[in-house]
């Protein structure tokens, strides 16, 4: 089968000879196929160059914010040691004041399994990288950070609800003298009663002072007594929680009836010469679980002096 021609004339302007030329359609077929190489090279060039470009942008722009990120992360890497120091400094307070509270100090396994460990390592099919390790670290400070901190708001929770309690039990343990003036009888299981000259406890301790001397209560409590008692006189009672109970004797005049809430220093009564008594002076007794123990263990001050 013969080939098929084409036959084109090419007719310049002027006076030059116009030409004639024959194609083939192998050389149409061939002239196509290079037309489609070259465009498609050209194609390809193109893209490279402007992938290339591109490429570039981004590489700037992720440089960039990499400096960025590296800049941030050294500003907060900073502010976690300053927290970290004053993470510590809390801790160092929270040891005192658990033992302030009457709490043991939390111990170093508590302590170390507050703080953390290190970072999760990395699989092996991820690449090295300083940035994101640095990242990672601050990641672990930061949860080991709140870790301290729960650890230490329950600690301080713990702290706040024993010093409370203990608040209110020292409120209500007598710590002052009752009255102004000399001891002239202590606490004893036995002694000679001035008065019946028999040997008797004396569960208190006798403090001498001028008729009238205000009497007053050394911790607060409620008076659950206010009245004649024979032998004492008059007396005034008063309760003051968690076990413990105060006596006052020989009173002139009692001020604080029954029922009275009183605080530490208010005046209850004044002292007297009344019941089997001497001359005017103050029997004081202290009673823990119903049991007399030496008033001057609960003495804080020095209103008392020894004769």
């Amino acid at each position: 089968m013969a080939k098929r021609r084409w036959t084109v004339m090419l007719i310049p302007h002027g006076t030059e000879r116009s030409r004639i030329l024959e194609v083939t359609s192998s050389w149409l077929r061939l002239g196509a196929m290079g037309f489609a190489v070259i465009l498609g090279l050209a194609t390809l060039t193109g893209y490279a160059i402007a992938y290339r470009a591109a490429r570039a942008g981004f590489d700037e722009g992720l440089l960039t914010r990499r400096n960025h990120l590296a800049e941030e992360l050294g500003r907060l890497n900073a502010r976690l040691g300053a927290l970290t120091d004053t993470i510590n400094t809390i801790s160092r307070h929270d040891a005192q004041i658990r033992v302030l509270a009457g709490l043991e100090p939390l111990k170093p396994e508590v302590h170390s399994a507050g703080i953390g460990g290190p970072a999760a390592p990395r699989p092996s099919w991820v690449d090295a990288d300083p940035l994101s390790e640095h990242a990672d670290q601050v990641r672990v400070d930061i949860n080991a950070l709140v870790r301290r901190a729960d650890l230490l708001s329950r600690s301080f929770g713990e702290a706040a609800d024993s010093l409370a309690s203990h608040r209110d039990r020292l409120a209500a343990t007598p710590s002052i003298m009752p009255t102004q003036g000399w001891l002239t009888s202590a606490f004893q299981s036995m002694r000679e009663h001035p008065i019946l000259h028999m040997a008797r406890p004396h569960e208190g301790i006798d403090v001498a002072t001028p008729m009238g001397t205000p009497i007053e209560a050394p911790a607060a409590g409620t008076v659950v007594f206010s009245g004649r008692e024979t032998g004492y006189g008059n007396v005034i009672i008063i309760d003051h929680g968690f076990g413990i109970r105060t006596k006052y004797a020989h009173c002139s005049k009692l001020i604080a009836g029954a029922g009275t809430k009183v605080t530490r220093g208010q005046q209850i009564a004044l002292v007297g010469n009344t019941g089997l008594s001497t001359g005017p002076h103050l029997h004081y007794e202290v009673m823990v679980n119903g049991q007399p123990v030496d008033p001057l263990r609960y003495v804080l001050s020095d209103r008392a002096i020894v004769d």
